[in-house]
């Protein structure tokens, strides 16, 4: 059904994130699942999918950085930091009980001062970089400044965990090898008498391809991804994963335009002969990737009608050939569908040469989020 209220607007199937959840929790058990709802759950609104992530039984939400964790608080689950923390955001976070990301002795040193003033115990994990490179305590350093740091007061250090940056490729030495290194550490920090209530390495990718990232002695999985029914296009698909998104739009002009006429900046396409030609309202700064020129299609009344000419900011041009009854305010879909023809996240990605979150995180602000069931 078209949505009258706006041009374009993004449908968020809830029902379809229950599911996912429910295929990921069944496959890793009996580990747990954090949900990763990092920049706005990648900006198909936080409030309405962390809701009902809670509301499967999700163990907890991993975030980004400070805001995004607060947003969180008050459902009740324990919200982790993941990346980075700066100082000044210490003491909000302490106050806040959230999950805090110790990358060094500094680091913790900080949260244990911080922590003492509030009169508060602080709640951290240990981040090893094992390979990524970005943050977190080098794998080489790691055991001894764990050792150091448990000594520290005021802090209780709940658990540990790594990321893989190559984990979309099965079988990879470069991630088997992390896995092993960390698993090390873990076993070199147990016969020391340091235990971890979490350990956590697996992402989406590791969660497809490398089962041994969520059992012992891992507990707990990170996903982000496959919750929205999406996979990397290199790795395997273990899961019968729902897509959650769909994009619609409307047709805002119907026009026959003779042969020869060209479309869209730059004159990338001129017609061969007379056509029936649409022109919908959305363009890349709605999400629809520039890569589409030429190439794409959306679907109007199930047919495909391919994109003719350059993607604009604000309007794509399209054939009717396929639906000559078409008719203005007709209602598009750009991504989504059922079928052969479905339109899909990961194909867009392949199109544009990048991937999932990259098609997911473009949608633009004047997209309006609807969430199915309402």
């Amino acid at each position: 059904m078209c949505d009258t209220r706006s041009r374009v607007w993004l449908e968020v199937d809830l029902g379809h994130l229950e599911h996912n959840f429910g295929v990921i929790r069944d496959r890793i058990s009996p580990a747990g699942v954090l949900s990763v709802l990092k920049a706005n759950a990648y900006g198909l609104g936080v409030d309405r999918i962390a809701r009902t992530l809670a509301e499967a039984g999700v163990c907890g939400f991993g975030v980004a950085e400070l805001d995004e964790a607060l947003r969180l608080k008050s459902l009740g689950r324990p919200v982790q930091i993941l990346g980075g923390i700066l100082p000044d955001e210490i003491p909000e976070a302490v106050a806040n009980d959230l999950r805090i990301p110790i990358c060094d002795i500094r680091s913790a040193s900080l949260v244990s001062e911080t922590a003492g003033k509030l009169g508060k115990t602080a709640i951290c994990h240990f981040l090893v970089d094992t390979g990524m490179g970005r943050l977190g305590i080098r794998i080489e350093e790691a055991e001894r400044t764990i050792m150091e740091a448990v000594g520290i007061q005021n802090i209780r250090h709940e658990g540990i965990y790594s990321h893989l940056p190559s984990a979309y490729i099965p079988s990879c030495e470069y991630t088997k090898t992390q896995i092993d290194r960390f698993k090390a550490l873990l076993s070199s920090l147990a016969e020391k008498g340091i235990s971890f209530d979490l350990i956590h390495i697996a992402n989406s990718d590791a969660v497809n391809n490398y089962p041994e990232t969520f059992s012992a002695p891992f507990n707990m999985v990170r996903t982000g991804i496959n919750l929205h029914g999406s996979f990397d296009p290199q790795g395997q698909r273990t899961m019968k994963l729902k897509s959650i998104v769909t994009l619609k739009t409307r047709l805002v002009s119907v026009r026959r335009l003779p042969a020869g006429a060209a479309l869209g900046y730059g004159c990338t396409y001129k017609l061969p002969a007379p056509a029936l030609v649409g022109t919908i309202s959305a363009g890349y700064a709605d999400g629809l990737p520039l890569a589409l020129s030429n190439r794409g299609y959306v679907l109007i009344n199930g047919m495909p009608c391919h994109v003719l000419g350059r993607v604009s900011m604000d309007y794509t041009t399209v054939s009717l050939d396929q639906v000559p009854q078409a008719q203005c305010g007709e209602e598009v879909v750009c991504l989504g569908g059922q079928g052969p023809l479905e339109i899909t996240v990961d194909q867009w990605a392949q199109l544009k040469g990048t991937h999932a979150y990259d098609i997911i995180c473009s949608f633009g602000s004047r997209v309006k989020r609807r969430y199915i069931p309402a």
